[in-house]
């Protein structure tokens, strides 16, 4: 137990002074205007040399700044959160190769270490998936893993194609590789790599499922880490994307995305799945407002997002434990009135998450938004933005709702209480980070800011649409049976929207199946069939039957030269009576 509780400490411990340390660098760094490009030649021989970079910068530094931040803060959250765990070091060790997976991503200028990174994500991420070992777990993780290995591929087509170019380090080409015709098909691997570890359609489905890990894993993976690495890729490879096609293509697919997730949210009852598609649609802001070309808000939408979110999932995980590990919101309501701290850091986020003002998703969002509607794009792609901003505020007021206010549904006798200081002091340092980080980081990112005019009407559109939504989640969340009943009407369609637009049964039964059946008929067919006849055990045979012949002519065996002379001596005969 000493062990354990010593192990959690020291990870905390170390993280957080990483976290700061990384903070002082990043704020020396651009006060002066730097980067670091430090090249270690690991091993050189002959003409070849295996080179390990790393590339510091503001936004390398700030990124990691976060990453180690909420790390720290759930390995503390988890010591207290795993406490019955048998193999706890274990967890910390998992999450710790997470996290270095991560940085080594994130400090990477070399398309070798970065797909180290991006495997390491996906390998450490299988394994927290599959930690609770159920079958749900097992095909969830299969899901996640299979998913992101398309992203894998497309990883490994870009390190072959830039061999054209006589290097990995793809920092160097960016600036003149613009307008090359071949950079396009890196451009767009680069495009589809991240699509699938940033869960855009139509790789979706696998963000909800993987919330069949346990909530810890959750908070650091659904925040700042393993889903925004797609979004930090394009982000760093941002002068690659200018063909217009791909570009325009990627913003139809991400605003679908942010409209699908804010869809289902509404349908959804599972906690965890809701703010797993929260996640999914802010993801869709995220890539959506960086296919327009505007990578430093991306940026700074996706720092602001990583705080609250983690934040959203730590009260989860409290509300969760204390109903006995029920998930369902429906059994939930008025735990406010026993647990008033983590209510309170729980509203706070999902504020936050709305864009109440002031708060660190506002700072973002109203920006994003404002630059949509000063922006020349077309009126479906406005109506995209709005809706799904809309549709954001209308679940969180609806959750919020299920869970604070009326009584408790779960069981007569309950006992909830909120004195777990351990996962308290976890939720206050995001709480203040999701109050604070948007003003500083505002300050911080950009240099010059940005002075949007529009008319009266479309500055206050957002305020408009957030009281929309609010009002609609107010109505759906107190809708008595009658009401409910009228859904029973279009109970197609309600089975549509509320599955991911089916986007789970098309890559579970659809795509993987099919792949994975394809790939045991290879196996069974060619690898074991037609190639073990014709190469690997069919020469094994014929070679041993011409050595058994050729083993009896070296044994001198006279019965044998016997044989061959009267053979012989009949094919002569032959041979003399046909002439």
């Amino acid at each position: 137990m000493f062990l354990k509780s010593s192990l959690c400490f020291i990870s905390f411990f170390f993280l957080f002074f990483f976290s700061m340390m990384s903070f002082l660098f990043m704020v020396y760094f651009i006060m002066i205007d730097m980067v670091l490009f430090l090249e270690w030649e690991i091993i050189s021989f002959n003409s070849m040399s295996i080179i390990m970079s790393i590339l510091l910068d503001w936004m390398s530094l700030l990124f990691m700044m976060f990453v180690f931040m909420i790390s720290s803060v759930v390995i503390n959250y988890s010591s207290s959160y795993m406490n019955s765990e048998l193999n706890l070091s274990r967890f910390i060790i998992l999450v710790l190769l997470f996290v270095f997976s991560m940085i080594l991503l994130i400090i990477s200028p070399n398309v070798i270490s970065i797909l180290l990174g991006w495997d390491g994500l996906g390998l450490v991420s299988y394994c927290l998936v599959i930690y609770y070992q159920n079958i749900k777990s097992f095909n969830a993780g299969m899901l996640t893993a299979l998913s992101n290995r398309i992203g894998d591929v497309c990883i490994l087509m870009v390190i072959s194609w830039l061999m054209n170019y006589g290097s990995w380090n793809y920092i160097f080409y960016l600036s003149f590789m613009e307008n090359d015709f071949s950079m396009m098909i890196v451009g767009l691997l680069i495009i589809m790599a991240a699509m699938t570890k940033s869960a855009q359609i139509p790789f979706s489905s696998w963000l909800p499922a993987a919330m069949a890990a346990p909530t810890p894993v959750s908070a650091l993976v659904h925040s700042s880490t393993l889903v925004t690495a797609g979004v930090y890729l394009l982000i760093r490879f941002n002068l690659l994307l200018v063909n217009m096609f791909f570009l325009k293509l990627l913003l139809l697919l991400s605003g679908l995305t942010m409209l699908m997730a804010g869809i289902s949210a509404n349908y959804e009852f599972d906690l965890k799945k809701i703010i797993a598609l929260s996640t999914l649609s802010q993801l869709g802001l995220m890539m959506s407002i960086l296919s327009m070309g505007f990578s430093d808000l991306a940026f700074y939408h996706l720092l602001t997002h990583a705080m609250f979110k983690a934040l959203l999932f730590m009260c989860a995980g409290v509300i969760i434990h204390l109903m006995n590990n029920i998930q369902d919101i429906r059994y939930m309501g008025g735990v406010s009135f026993y647990i008033p701290l983590t209510s309170l850091c729980m509203n706070i986020s999902n504020m936050a998450l709305c864009g109440v003002p002031f708060l660190a998703g506002f700072y973002s969002k109203d920006l994003i938004l404002e630059l949509v509607s000063l922006s020349s794009l077309n009126l479906f792609i406005y109506l995209l933005y709005y809706i799904s901003t809309s549709l954001t505020v209308f679940y969180s007021v609806r959750l919020m709702l299920y869970l604070m206010v009326g009584d408790f549904n779960l069981m007569s006798v309950y006992n909830l209480y909120d004195e777990d200081y351990t996962m308290l002091i976890s939720m206050f340092i995001l709480l203040s980070m999701s109050v604070i980080s948007g003003g500083f980081l505002s300050w911080m990112i950009f240099l010059s800011p940005y002075m949007i005019y529009l008319p009266l009407n479309m500055k206050f559109m957002v305020l408009y649409i957030m009281v929309l939504g609010s009002y609609l989640g107010y109505l759906i969340s107190n809708m008595n049976l009658y009401s409910i009943n009228k859904f029973l009407y279009t109970y197609n369609l309600s089975n549509f929207l509320s599955l991911m637009w089916f986007m789970p049964n098309l890559s579970t039964y659809g795509l993987n199946y099919f792949f994975l059946n394809f790939g045991k008929n290879l196996l069974k067919n060619v690898d074991m069939g037609w190639s073990e006849k014709y190469s690997g055990q069919g020469m094994f045979f014929i070679m041993k039957k011409y050595s058994i012949f050729y083993y009896l002519y070296q044994m001198n065996n006279f019965k044998i030269y016997l044989f061959s002379f009267i053979l012989w001596m009949l094919v002569f005969m032959f041979i003399l009576l046909l002439m």
